[in-house]
């Protein structure tokens, strides 16, 4: 199993080329327009990491404050920013559950791939943990704002399937009212070689083994979308 905690403090740049890869169809901008146009909006983004989602928010939104907890991840998605030209995002090093962010100060609040960590890091008290985690994105919003979380449903398979130790998680925010989609967010690499490489340095042995084995150079992932307006 890889050291995600490693990978996010010591291994930015090549987490970034892996992620590089993902949604090459660019099914997920797309599918954020649908549930809450971006245009012209107050966006804060937590988990921003080392900008993939960031880079997709910055050309639309109004203002864009991106939070991650790794600052490490953070300078790599300050780079990319500033090459661009982005100006009016303001980055910062942030827990989910304590957010340098006045209330009421936002349209929209986006984390991908990272909420599952309140999960992940407090086997025994994650409710509480995603409780608070998801009372200060709330506390941000507007009046009709809208929150959006972004998560695995699934790297390795053409239709959804979530991971056993996050399915809790899914369940609780649907008793928490929010709407839920999925959509495909497949990685399309140089080679079969980058492929095996990359699959190893984030998923682990096993699927590097099965993209091996499946000859993939395209490899299939699903991922869900869940939204709540408030």
């Amino acid at each position: 199993m890889p050291d995600y905690k490693s990978i996010y403090n010591q291994h930015a740049s090549q987490y970034d080329l892996m992620v590089s890869r993902e949604d090459y169809q660019n099914n997920i901008s797309g599918a954020l327009q649908h549930i809450a146009p971006l245009e012209n909006r107050d966006v804060i983004e937590l988990g921003a990491g080392t900008g993939r989602l960031t880079m997709l928010l910055a050309p639309l939104a109004r203002s864009l404050r991106a939070f991650d907890v790794s600052g490490h991840m953070l300078q790599v998605a300050v780079t990319k920013l500033q090459a661009a030209g982005w100006s009016q995002v303001q980055t910062g090093v942030a827990d989910h559950r304590s957010l340098p962010a006045p209330d009421r100060s936002a349209d929209i609040v986006i984390s991908g791939w990272s909420v599952c960590y309140m999960v992940v890091d407090y086997p025994s008290t994650w409710e509480q943990e995603l409780g608070r985690a998801l009372g200060e994105m709330k506390r941000v919003l507007r009046p009709g704002g809208t929150l959006i979380i972004l998560e695995t449903l699934g790297t390795g398979f053409e239709s959804p399937t979530p991971p056993d130790s996050l399915k809790p998680y899914y369940a609780y925010l649907e008793k928490e009212g929010f709407a839920s989609t999925w959509m495909r967010t497949d990685y399309r690499f140089e080679s079969l070689d980058e492929a095996v490489t990359l699959a190893r340095f984030f998923f682990g042995d096993g699927l590097a083994q099965k993209v091996l084995d499946q000859n993939w150079v395209i490899l299939p992932e699903c991922t869900g979308l869940w939204w709540l307006r408030v």
